[in-house]
């Protein structure tokens, strides 16, 4: 994008009550002074998603809630992600998940959102190997996010903002042509979906954060196939190689065909860095914990979290919303066969459309989690 202005104007303020009926926006970029216009319609009451997305867009457009009207301008070099990846703690978020216990996901991501990261709007959840019951799943992040919300954590709703979406695996089809393949239709998709029209904006797309098989995110390409110009798909998956990256275990095994998809269709960053999550909560800080119903929730949960670096499915929020997690990133290309338990091959290629997240940095997360769990400000809300 070249560097510009961007001006913003609405008729009516936006806030928590009422969105403004439009938001009409002009571009114009200095160089060569061309202008672009568009209104985005906008319902009268917003949705749960909206709710947590206006606090970041009002702070990214520098818009004042409450005022009776606004004109803003905005340096189009404040639009550019602030790390490594094309999305920052400016885009909202959906997470993609199964189960809810063995890592520490979800906690960052309530964290992050209520502490300048990314706006939580909504947590997709199916089921699979280890985590095949679906109704276990489905509580245990509500759960979390009633937990949330009971300390002062401003999170979705923990009833409508899980999305329980039991879809079957993506089968390729005879052709082997990825437009034929019969979709789901699942609710996750058509959730990532109308969140993505809502809120996805030209030049801060949805975030689609996930932790388990991608069958949710390539189901809504194949519902809507513009999707590609409103996510990026962040992911906890596979394991480097000397050549780039496998799209295997972890989670990359789950539905093979779906990887194909989500990798060559869509905007996809694969986050292949992981690190000892036992270092988050480690027994010595338990003691220490905040003395709230989401404090509580940690040390509950601290002694389940799986003693394995590629756990740790939380490294998909970290690089997505905590831009110095992400220390090293390659460009890739998905070349190769898909198999019944791995994905195409993530191949080095400077020309590549995807990313691959080589190398993170562990402790300054952990440090992240603890001045957020710590200050008394995140829990104000």
């Amino acid at each position: 994008m070249r560097r510009g202005t961007f001006l913003f104007s609405c008729a009516t303020p936006p806030s928590l009550g009422a969105f403004a009926r439009s938001h009409r926006f002009r571009v114009h970029t200095s160089a060569a002074g061309d202008s672009i216009q568009g209104t985005v319609p906008v319902r009268s009451e917003p949705s749960n998603a909206s709710r947590h997305w206006l606090r970041a867009c009002a702070f990214a457009l520098g818009v004042t809630l409450g005022t009776g009207a606004c004109t803003e301008t905005l340096d189009a070099g404040s639009t550019r992600p602030h790390g490594l990846l094309p999305v920052d703690e400016r885009n909202p978020l959906v997470l993609v998940n199964d189960g809810f216990k063995d890592n520490w996901q979800g906690e960052y991501a309530v964290l992050l959102a209520n502490g300048g990261g990314p706006p939580l709007v909504g947590v997709v959840v199916n089921a699979n190997s280890p985590w095949p019951d679906m109704d276990e799943n489905v509580t245990g992040w509500r759960g979390l996010l009633t937990a949330a919300q009971d300390s002062g954590l401003d999170v979705p709703d923990p009833s409508a903002g899980v999305i329980p979406s039991d879809s079957a695996l993506l089968v390729a089809p005879a052709s082997g042509k990825i437009e034929d393949t019969t979709p789901n239709g699942s609710d996750g998709a058509r959730f990532i979906l109308a969140t993505a029209n809502e809120l996805s904006l030209p030049y801060r797309p949805l975030t689609v954060a996930t932790g388990g098989r991608l069958t949710d995110v390539a189901d809504a390409y194949l519902l809507d196939p513009s999707i590609a110009d409103k996510i990026v798909v962040v992911s906890s998956l596979g394991t480097l190689s000397s050549t780039g990256a496998l799209m295997s275990n972890p989670n990359g095994e789950m539905d093979p065909w779906a990887d194909l998809i989500v990798s060559t269709r869509l905007r996809y960053v694969q986050v292949s860095a992981y690190y000892d999550q036992l270092d988050d909560v480690p027994d010595s800080r338990r003691s220490g914990l905040p003395s709230n119903v989401f404090g509580s929730w940690i040390a509950e949960k601290q002694p389940k979290i799986y003693d394995i670096d590629v756990a740790s499915d939380q490294v998909s929020v970290l690089a997505a919303g905590l831009p110095s997690f992400v220390a090293a990133v390659s460009s890739v290309f998905a070349r190769g066969a898909v198999t019944s338990t791995a994905g195409p091959t993530l191949v080095n290629d400077s020309r590549g459309s995807a990313l691959l997240v080589t190398q993170s940095q562990g402790p300054l997360a952990t440090a992240r989690f603890w001045e957020l769990l710590l200050d008394p400000h995140t829990f104000g809300h």
